[in-house]
């Protein structure tokens, strides 16, 4: 026995965790605790999905080893029935449910297992490369399990609420918290209390300390899968959809346009609200102090704010004038001091706008940078050349710089994606389809009609204990990703928004963090459902650690185990039904939201104008562009340094010779003047620019060197090139021309 591959999977998690949250978040900027709380988090929910495949092959690498001993030492059934009974009670240990589990395989002739296991018999049961001893699993799955359940139900829900808070002490912060998550407790608490009267009135259930344990595991699984199904039948779709939407340019060009004008009137909303609350806080900012009780609550919103509105607010602070008084006026006057609740709303204000602001403009960037790209592959279609060239230079470095040449872009993003794109949305839709057909029909154990537990049972058949991971790891990895991927899709939790390059707010972080937590654990049993290793299609066999540790619901909820888990996935068909005909968006579109739709009116409207924003977005960044370049020509231009201002002043007497006999010095013939209104120029502008300030030629050694050392090292400005054109013969205004 080995544990090399579970200590290879544990430090990878460790890794991609730690990659993830380097990715979305800023230690930087963050609190400590919250990094600390959000990577736990991450890691432990990211463990589960990748150490539960070793489990599973542990699992019937047990079965086969224990069918082998009752091939050897066969055992009457008439005794088996009394261990079964024994098994009533979830305190048997692993030792104890290996044992028991041995014997009452001779009991379950119907379960599709245990004949396939028989049919198997005389194939050698080999170890698997990735074994884990069986002391070591239920251990791991305890302690990932219980602290995943307490971040998820008290730790990250009242940290969310507590660092977004508006109050200024820790009591008024923890008191925010609880008011904020009434919602999330009362309906845990509805579903435990539920279960808790049901175990209460029944006589033959005593309730002790180990059922109570139950009931909340039962509870916080039932609640995990209600909202797992519904994510579970969005995101069957959405995901293939979203690829073959990919493949159509022109589709998704439309679309971006529509989220980009959508986009804008939140973004307009946004700013406006910002620049409102500022000037409120402003106002209260005038009115209260240094010596003011108040004042500390104050600096305590300030810091709040973006950083420009703070600099610009310590310019005019006033450390030396009353409260009570105006600065223009010498007697005083009484203002009105805002109280302490109003603070705390002007603070809840600030945190709201400045989050929201961010939010928006993080969005906003991406969606421009995509429509840039849309429009590049829109452009490039139809070129003869086969080359791509992009409207603005992406700046590739290193390996992909060298790779991605125009004509490997465009062959790769003109031919190649495309079909490629195609092909991922057909294997997608295959697997949605596996997925749905599995959660209606994984309670029928004869005939087996689950296509997962087929290849699973097939594999495990053969002894094949490579392939029955690499299934596992495959299946829960498509289902995690629909159903997380509708976490950040659908509009009630677009609050909450992962953005890349260390844009996620630490709000966002946590709430991703207490999803994954909340959905892992009844995702995974889901799972053991649709390969037949859950409690239900079980019985009689050995059953995974996982399942031990938190699935043994069946003696004390019977209802909810062979009843509401397996008959509710079902609803997952209509769910999918419902949202392939875009039902929802076309209801929301008739209450008057704007869902991008067909080709309804309001949805071309929307498109238009986003047409318009990304021109207008377009002209902006290349007006950004020329002057950013004229900025890096006039450094470029500038005398830097000792030595060239020696240069130059060695030069000064020579140029104002010139000057003086009508000429023209010839550094600024050669430098200066060409470039600005020469076509012909290599570095300059390719306009004439005649009413415009001259930033390009610089007079500020050449110019005013000639007139006395004292005033030789002056910056450059309109003023300095007057004086120095002062001594000069008038000219006409064309002339330089």
């Amino acid at each position: 026995m080995s544990v090399g591959p579970l200590i290879v999977e544990i430090l990878c998690v460790f890794v991609l965790s730690a990659y993830l949250l380097h990715k979305y978040g800023d230690w930087r900027k963050q609190h400590p605790l919250v990094t600390v709380i959000v990577f736990i988090s991450w890691y432990f929910s990211f463990i589960i999905i990748f150490i539960l495949p070793l489990d599973v092959t542990t699992t019937f690498y047990r079965q086969c080893r224990n069918e082998s001993q009752l091939t050897k030492h066969p055992i009457s059934t008439q005794e088996t029935p009394t261990f079964v009974q024994k098994k009533t009670t979830r305190e048997a240990d692993t030792n104890t449910l290996l044992a028991t589990d041995g014997l009452t395989t001779g009991i379950s002739s119907d379960a599709p297992l245990n004949r396939s296991r028989r049919a198997s018999a005389s194939l050698e049961c080999k170890e698997p490369w990735s074994y884990v001893p069986e002391h070591i699993l239920p251990i791991i799955w305890s302690i990932v399990y219980w602290t995943s359940y307490l971040l998820t139900w008290i730790v990250m829900p009242m940290m969310k609420s507590y660092v977004s808070a508006a109050a200024f002490t820790v009591r008024g912060k923890l008191k925010t918290a609880i008011v904020e998550n009434a919602i999330w407790y009362g309906s845990y608490l509805l579903i435990f209390g539920v279960f808790l009267i049901y175990v209460a009135i029944n006589p033959s259930i005593h309730l002790d300390a180990q059922n109570l344990q139950v009931i909340g595991i039962t509870a916080s699984n039932t609640w995990g899968l209600l909202l797992l199904v519904l994510l579970l039948g969005y995101g069957l779709v959405e995901v293939p959809r979203k690829y073959w939407h990919q493949s159509q340019k022109g589709y998704l060009l439309n679309y971006v346009y529509f989220q980009l004008a959508k986009l804008s009137t939140e973004k307009s909303e946004a700013e406006e609200h910002l620049e409102d609350v500022l000037e409120d806080v402003r106002r209260v900012s005038d009115a209260i102090k240094y010596n003011h009780p108040s004042r500390r609550h104050i600096n305590t919103i300030i810091t709040k704010c973006p950083d420009a509105f703070q600099d610009s607010l310590s310019k005019h602070l006033d450390d030396f004038q009353e409260y009570g008084q105006r600065p223009e006026q010498s007697k005083p006057e009484p203002i009105q001091i805002p109280t302490e609740n109003d603070l705390v709303k002007l603070h809840s204000k600030v945190i709201y706008a400045a989050q929201t602001n961010r939010r928006t403009a993080t969005q906003w960037d991406i969606l421009v940078d995509k429509a840039f790209e849309l429009e590049d592959v829109q452009s490039n279609e139809n070129s003869h050349s086969k080359t791509y060239n992009h409207t603005y230079d992406p700046n590739y470095t290193g390996l992909r710089g060298y790779v991605c040449t125009p004509s490997v872009e465009w062959h790769w993003r003109i031919r190649l994606m495309p079909s490629m794109l195609k092909a991922i949305t057909a294997v997608l839709a295959v697997c949605s389809l596996m997925v749905i057909w599995s959660e209606m029909t994984f309670f029928s154990l004869n005939p087996v009609l689950s296509l997962f537990a087929v290849f699973v049972e097939s594999a495990s058949n053969k002894n094949n204990y490579l392939l029955i991971e690499l299934l596992c790891i495959l299946i829960m990895a498509y289902i995690s990703w629909c159903c997380y991927y509708t976490v950040f899709k659908i509009r009630i939790f677009d609050f909450y928004f992962l953005a890349p390059h260390h844009q996620t707010d630490e709000n966002s972080l946590i709430f991703c963090g207490m999803m994954l937590c909340r959905l892992t654990p009844p995702l995974c049993l889901n799972f053991l459902s649709l390969i037949h290793l859950g409690s239900y299609g079980n019985a009689g066999q050995i059953q995974t650690s996982y399942t031990m540790v938190m699935g043994h619901s069946t003696e004390l909820l019977p209802f909810i185990q062979h009843g509401f888990n397996i008959y509710y996935p079902i609803i997952v068909a209509l769910l999918c039904c419902a949202t392939f005909f875009h039902l929802g968006s076309r209801f929301l579109s008739c209450l008057g939201f704007q869902q991008f739709v067909g080709d309804e009116e309001m949805t071309e409207d929307m498109k238009r104008e986003g047409l318009q924003l990304m021109k207008r977005e377009k002209r902006k960044r290349e007006r950004a562009q020329k002057s950013e370049s004229r900025k890096r020509y006039i450094e470029k231009i500038r005398p830097n340094g000792k030595s060239q201002r020696l240069q130059n002043m060695n030069n000064s007497h020579r140029d104002s010779r010139s000057i003086e006999d009508g000429g023209i010095p010839s550094d600024l013939e050669t430098s200066s003047l060409l470039p600005k209104f020469s076509k012909d120029a290599a570095e300059g502008p390719d306009q004439v620019e005649i009413f415009t300030d001259s930033e390009g030629v610089d007079f500020s050694e050449n110019s005013v060197t000639s007139f006395g050392g004292n005033i030789q090292d002056t910056p450059a400005s309109g003023s300095d090139s007057g004086v120095g054109r002062s001594r000069q013969k008038p000219r006409g205004i064309f002339d330089d021309v």
